[in-house]
């Protein structure tokens, strides 16, 4: 059995948590508020927004 390897987005921004793309949005404020609310629900997990215009990734941080 082979897993689907979902593609990085061409536009907007997505969700990556540990390590695996979840969620796409169009905003980086959707995508901040998304990974923000995910972080606090569940704070050991590795939460980052991947930004297919740079094809960079930042990660969310929750003091």
């Amino acid at each position: 059995m082979v897993a689907a390897t979902p593609r990085l987005p061409a536009s907007g921004y997505a969700l990556e948590v540990d390590g695996r793309l979840k969620v796409e949005f169009t905003t980086r404020d959707g995508a901040m508020a998304g990974g923000e609310e995910l972080k606090k629900r569940f704070p050991r997990l590795q939460i980052r927004i991947y930004d297919a215009a740079t094809k960079a990734r930042e990660e969310i941080r929750i003091p």
